[in-house]
């Protein structure tokens, strides 16, 4: 079901919690979201195939292969991120978008604005951030 929205619509606390038109606010951002990093992994593919000439000078080549190492690590990382984004499309198409999954409770539209992706409430990721450090510092 696809619920029309106006591009100046903001999910509000004054709405029922993941309404339809929230449930597809969040499904679009989700998704530009995406598509501005593929969009950026394509960019930086044709980038790396273009730079792979040889460098004659080994500091050009060194310099060159550090970049390589940064700009590849950085794919990795919006790689994991687009696993990410699929869970949460996957959440909001099962209906368990938008709910803390240890606690249940909502998460806040704040911090879901902020980081779409967010399966913990703030104080259930502050509890998990705690018992990490914890066990960190063993």
């Amino acid at each position: 079901m696809t619920v029309e929205i106006e591009s100046e619509y903001r999910p509000t606390e004054d709405e029922p919690f993941m309404n339809d038109r929230q449930r597809e606010y969040f499904k679009n951002k989700l998704l530009a979201w995406k598509d501005e990093i593929l969009l950026e992994s394509k960019e930086t593919l044709a980038n790396l195939q273009e730079e792979s000439q040889n460098h004659p000078d080994l500091a050009d080549r060194a310099s060159s292969e550090t970049d390589r190492s940064i700009e590849l690590r950085a794919r990795d990382r919006q790689r994991k991120l687009i696993s990410k984004i699929d869970a949460a499309l996957d959440r909001i198409a099962d209906g368990n978008y938008g709910y803390c999954e240890e606690t249940g409770e909502p998460i806040s539209l704040r911090r879901l604005e902020a980081r779409p992706i967010a399966t913990l409430s703030i104080e259930a990721q502050e509890a998990h951030e705690r018992r990490e450090k914890v066990y960190r510092d063993d």
